[in-house]
């Protein structure tokens, strides 16, 4: 008789496949950096919403946090662009294949310096794309000068204080006409895995500011996105949860204490308020919160702003479901009577 005992089977999605299929090659940053935090988030989300990773295409520019995609997903598509240029890149791919699910992660020098031109028209338009930046306030591979969201009067390890005031990236964005906008902090786990499965399921862009500390160069006293800092100025702006559409989302929330956002998949974002009456489809509560966080020194987190109604830049240019690069010639060239008539427009 054997006794050999029979291995338990092993945890697979519902496509079959286990955590490890959604990893990547192991990490080359610090120990302890919080953009391994989010790289850990990015795996399980993607995993347990059983996402198809040869329709994932990631996006990143340079820096520290631009090192991450080679961390999660690495069966997915991926392409590393120069500094700063990473939506131009992001947007082509996109437009030539509408049926990829584009995932860029870029960090604050990547985004709100160099690359804040290119920022702000990715937002106007309106890309449908997850944008996770992870915010650390310092140029971490350059040996950690401030960046441009650093803020006001927080101080290097040098003891040099910061004399220019930040952007703040979700401001911006909700500005401007990103349609998810949130701020979420690498070390609380269960909001930001909330906030990421939201973002998988939302049409449109979906802008994610992670503060996310640097422990070699921004992780002391006098640092406003230290892993201390962050946790004695968190102020959450609500709990959430996130249901997705293929599990049972009927169920009794007392009126006045929660609220449900539908996603485009049939997915929803359940909002419990805390403190206070905010309501994530309103843009202008959004500001007018993250103002008052400002003005208390308090680092706001959550989901600010949801609209699910708002057209993406490919809906907007009326694009067909089929990726350019498959459609035949003749969908693609214009006839010669058509080339002829637009030759004799221009005379």
């Amino acid at each position: 008789m054997s006794t050999t005992a029979t291995p338990p089977p092993k945890k697979v999605n519902r496509l079959g496949l286990e955590i490890l299929n959604y990893k990547g090659s192991k990490t080359t940053l610090c120990a302890g950096c919080g953009h391994n935090a989010i790289s850990e988030r990015i795996v399980e989300c993607f995993y347990e919403l059983g996402v198809e990773l040869h329709k994932v295409a990631k996006f990143s520019g340079i820096g520290c946090s631009s090192k991450s995609p080679a961390y999660f997903l690495g069966m997915s598509h991926g392409f590393n662009g120069v500094h700063g240029r990473m939506p131009a890149i992001a947007t082509g791919a996109i437009l030539a294949n509408r049926q990829l699910m584009g995932l860029g992660v870029t960090g604050d020098g990547d985004t709100a310096s160099i690359g804040i031109g290119q920022f702000m028209h990715l937002v106007r338009r309106n890309l449908p794309m997850i944008y996770v930046i992870e915010d650390n306030g310092v140029y971490g591979l350059t040996k950690g000068q401030f960046s441009a969201t650093a803020d006001l009067g927080s101080t290097l390890k040098t003891g040099t204080a910061n004399d220019l005031p930040p952007f703040d990236c979700c401001a911006l964005a909700l500005k401007w006409g990103a349609t998810f906008v949130a701020r979420s902090f690498s070390g609380d786990k269960k909001q930001l895995q909330a906030i990421l499965k939201a973002a998988i399921a939302h049409q449109g862009l979906s802008v994610i500011d992670v503060i996310s500390p640097c422990v070699t160069f921004n992780d002391h006293e006098g640092s406003t996105k230290s892993y201390s800092y962050i946790k004695d100025h968190e102020e959450a702006l609500h709990e959430l949860d996130f249901v997705p559409y293929f599990e049972d989302i009927a169920v009794e929330i007392p009126e006045g204490e929660a609220m449900d956002v539908r996603m485009h998949d049939g997915s929803h974002l359940r909002i419990r308020k805390l403190h206070r009456d905010y309501d994530p489809t309103q843009r202008l509560s959004a500001l007018v919160a993250l103002e008052e966080a400002e003005a208390k020194g308090e680092v706001l987190t959550g989901v600010f702003y949801v609209n699910t109604a708002k057209p993406t830049f490919i809906e907007m240019l009326n694009m067909v479901e089929e990726p350019l690069a498959t459609l035949q010639e003749i969908r693609v060239r214009p006839p010669k009577a058509v080339l002829d008539e637009i030759m004799e427009e221009l005379r």
